[in-house]
């Protein structure tokens, strides 16, 4: 595993605008190669900030965003309309102002969906989806999975102590969640560390103990954002009032 970068900014604007740099000239470089790149967003307030630093990026025009795939660490799973669902957050800052493929993004199903209120249908049928990319594996090996942190130390919806952090299956349900809404949809350990690079976003002083205790080798079952890391390269991008503690 890719030894952690930690890398500090004085606000969350700028972290926010780094990440974006950041993002685009990585997407370029996958693209290079003649590959797709596969992109996995987060939700929370840091994140929205990301994704319209990006939508509003000079460099944007550079990525062939038609060939970008598009994956979430974790979901609400609550009706399509639903302001709490991450896809459509992220939707309204940044994927419907660039040129993306519908296709190409890839949605958990909503509470309204195919599935109706079976949330164990839809964490199947997102695992199907992600094998179906993967090629006969489980999950690709994502380029990019962006992650935040909890002040409780949990990343996507593994919160700690829970049962879910011992699911050896990708996708999971998550039943009363700690953190509301209650019911998830989720990406387990196992796809969270198999990421190329793994990009950790945290902004705030409620998150400081939280990225000391995830940065210090603390009980992955108690501090679930102490196992995610990427098999190149784990960056931490932290304002100065989350990285406080360090």
């Amino acid at each position: 595993m890719a030894a952690p970068q930690i890398l500090r900014h004085r606000t969350p604007d700028d972290l926010a605008h780094a990440v974006a740099a950041r993002l685009v000239t990585r997407l370029v470089d996958v693209q290079t190669t003649g590959r797709v790149p596969s992109l996995v967003l987060t939700g929370g307030s840091i994140a929205v900030t990301i994704h319209e630093a990006v939508a509003g990026s000079p460099a944007a025009g550079a990525v062939d965003w038609k060939s970008v795939d598009v994956w979430f660490g974790d979901e609400r799973f609550v009706p399509a309309a639903d302001p709490d669902r991450n896809v459509g957050q992220a939707a309204q800052a940044m994927l419907d102002h660039l040129p993306f493929d519908p296709a190409r993004i890839h949605a958990v199903p909503p509470s309204d969906g195919d599935y109706g209120d079976d949330v164990d249908a839809a964490a199947e049928a997102y695992a199907d989806d992600l094998r179906r990319a993967a090629g006969g594996g489980t999950t690709p090996a994502f380029d990019v999975l962006m992650l935040g942190i909890g002040p409780d130390g949990h990343c996507a919806s593994l919160f700690p102590g829970r049962s879910e952090m011992y699911d050896e299956r990708p996708v999971v349900a998550v039943r009363d969640s700690p953190k509301p809404p209650p019911t998830r949809v989720t990406l387990t350990m196992e796809p969270l560390k198999r990421a190329h690079e793994v990009w950790w976003v945290a902004a705030g002083e409620e998150k400081a103990q939280a990225v000391h205790d995830a940065l210090t080798a603390a009980d992955v079952q108690q501090v679930p954002a102490a196992g995610p890391s990427g098999t190149e390269r784990t960056l931490w991008f932290l304002d100065d009032a989350a990285a406080s503690k360090l």
